[in-house]
């Protein structure tokens, strides 16, 4: 993983948030907890400007990482039965 993050992901500065608007009409749920420091939520709120389709999530109990929290793993679970993701490995 450091192979990307030292490559900036291979993208271009700023490609995500230019093209962002590229996921209008796919539906998609952000969610972000409020104590993680590592992602600012306003990166959250900035993407959901972006793809009107997606709902965000604000988790005021969790941070980064879901085992932390158990409302960020039940928000996970139910982001994935919402939009058909649970399966084997999932």
């Amino acid at each position: 993983m450091t192979h990307y993050w030292g490559n900036y992901c291979f993208l271009e500065e700023d490609q995500v948030m230019r093209d962002i608007g590229k996921l209008s009409g796919i539906p998609g749920m952000l969610i972000h907890g409020r104590n993680d420091l590592g992602g600012p939520l306003d990166t959250a709120w900035e993407i959901k400007k972006g793809w009107p389709d997606a709902e965000l999530v604000i988790l005021n109990d969790a941070g980064h990482i879901a085992e932390e929290s158990s409302s960020m793993e039940r928000a996970i679970l139910d982001a994935l039965d919402r939009y058909g993701a649970t399966g084997p490995g999932l």
